[in-house]
Parts: structure tokens; C-alpha cells; sequence
């Protein structure tokens, strides 16, 4: 698996608090991990120091920004969707033709069932088991883990859900590119999603992180400059025809986006219907 699966840590500023590297190997992934970096971060040095050149990608961020479309006129380069793109072309400079992304604040990463989340133990053979079934669905373009909102109101069930969000598993031989600089994830499922492009969430396996409003360094900065509703109203700019600005109704409710999928993807029709 080592050799067939790139695992990609995408982060910036934080080289003293990289959770996910630990969560990664206190749950039995015995891999190599690569760091992806921009070249405007100004911590570069001291990931270096803590990790290991060998084990540092930096890209151009600004190469990548002037060949997307963010969906703003905003100079707000402090963003994820250039590292996300990046990724592509790191894995196929590295040899890797399968990859996954991961962000870097994860604490929690186990096994969802009814009774609640179950400790993976190895996550060597979890990662195994699900690159085999996306190398043998060559119609998927991307698979994510589910998160605790895909679990509102109880387990979801194990199963594939229409979506893809935070984490996802890729091939540079199933190209494709995140858009809007911010809620990107959305915005690419929803605008890909309409014209027919699989995006799925396997809910078996769930990720856990912190508040990103709270913890410093990555994408806080932004989200404190812009808040929640200019961040989902780039997924409106990007789909408008199924996504919209609602109330989030939580603990601590807040603007987020919702979507139609009725509106979002193409429904497949029964064979009778066909003249």
C-alpha cells in the first residue's frame, strides 16, 4: 500500500502542532507522510527541523492561484484549494498515482457504527481495503470519510453518500479541480456533482477536528476575517441553482450553506423510460 497510496498532510503554520501526524501513527499507519507546504509560509524552516526535508512539499501558491478560479476579487491567498490543486501534480512528481489529502487538525479517526465510534487499531489495512475498492470503481473521481455531521440524528448507516468533503482520496489519473477559495469542497462537489462527476463520502469511517475558528494558524485567520456567510455564499456563486444561505441550527447557531440535491445531480432514469 506504501508504494500504490501518497499520504498528504496539507498544513500551514502550525509545524509544533501537527495532530494529525500523531493521530496517523498512534492509529497504526506505518507509511511515509509527506507535509504539503506553500511557499509563503514563513514557518518552512521549522517544519524542516521537526520533520525532515525528504519529507517537505512546498509548491507555488501564487502559480496556483492565478490558474483557478477563487470566486472572488479578494487577496486572500491564506487559503487550502491552492494546496488542494497542487496535489495532483506533487503525487505524479513523487510516483504516487493514488493519494490522499488530509487536513492537519484531526484528533479522532475510528470506525462508525450505531453504538458510536470504535478505535482503528490499524490503519494500515483500513487504508488498504478502501484504495482497493476506489482502484476497482474506476467511475468514483474522489471518496472522503464522513464527519460528525454526516451523522446528525443518529448513525448514518454504512453506505456512500452524494458528497465529498475535508479528506479525500484521489488519482492523478482522475484529474480534477477544486474551485472558490473558500468552502472549496463544496463548491466542487456541487458544480462537478451537477454534470454527472461521482463524489461519494464512506460513512464506515469517521474524522474528528477541532474548531477552526479557534485553532491558530491554517485557515482560522480567514474565516475570522471573511465569517461563515461570505464562506458559504461562494458555494452560492458557484452552483446557485441548489445551494443557498440557511441558519445552521447547533449549539452555537451560525449562517452555512444548504443544499438541494434534487437540483445538484443527475437522476438516473429506469431503462422503460427510454424511446
Amino acid at each position: 500500500m506504501e508504494n500504490k497510496l501518497g499520504v498528504f498532510i496539507l498544513t500551514h503554520g502550525r509545524p509544533d502542532n501537527i495532530k494529525t501526524y500523531k493521530l496517523l501513527r498512534a492509529r497504526g499507519y506505518t507509511g511515509k507522510i509527506y507535509f504539503i507546504l506553500d511557499n509563503e509560509d514563513k514557518t518552512i524552516d521549522k517544519y524542516i527541523e521537526n520533520f525532515g526535508s525528504d519529507n517537505i512539499i512546498v509548491f507555488d501558491k501564487k502559480y496556483y492561484a492565478d490558474n483557478v478560479d477563487e470566486g472572488n476579487n479578494f487577496d486572500n491567498r491564506k487559503v487550502i484549494i491552492h494546496a488542494r490543486n497542487a496535489c495532483f501534480d506533487i503525487a505524479k512528481n513523487l510516483g504516487y498515482k493514488y493519494f490522499i489529502q488530509l487536513d492537519d487538525d484531526y484528533y479522532s479517526l475510528g470506525y462508525r457504527y450505531i453504538e458510536g465510534e470504535k478505535k482503528i487499531n490499524n490503519l494500515d489495512k483500513a487504508f488498504d481495503i478502501i484504495l482497493k475498492y476506489y482502484i476497482n470503481t474506476p467511475q468514483i473521481t474522489s471518496i472522503a470519510f464522513s464527519q460528525g455531521g454526516d451523522h446528525i440524528g443518529g448513525f448514518a448507516g454504512i453506505k456512500l453518500k452524494r458528497k465529498c468533503m475535508n479528506s479525500f482520496i484521489c488519482s492523478v489519473d482522475r484529474p480534477f479541480k477544486f474551485i472558490g477559495s473558500i468552502n472549496e469542497d463544496v463548491n466542487t462537489y456541487t458544480s462537478l456533482g451537477s454534470r454527472g462527476v461521482l463524489f461519494f463520502t464512506f460513512t464506515n469511517i469517521n474524522l474528528s477536528q477541532g474548531d477552526t475558528q479557534t485553532n491558530k494558524g491554517g485557515m482560522t485567520d480567514t474565516y475570522n476575517l471573511s465569517g461563515t456567510y461570505i464562506k458559504s455564499f461562494h458555494s452560492v456563486l458557484m452552483h446557485p441553482s441548489s445551494v443557498k444561505i440557511s441558519m445552521m441550527n447547533s449549539k452555537n447557531p451560525r449562517l452555512h450553506h444548504s443544499i438541494n440535491w434534487k437540483n445538484t445531480t443527475p437522476m438516473i432514469l429506469d431503462e422503460k423510460h427510454k424511446k
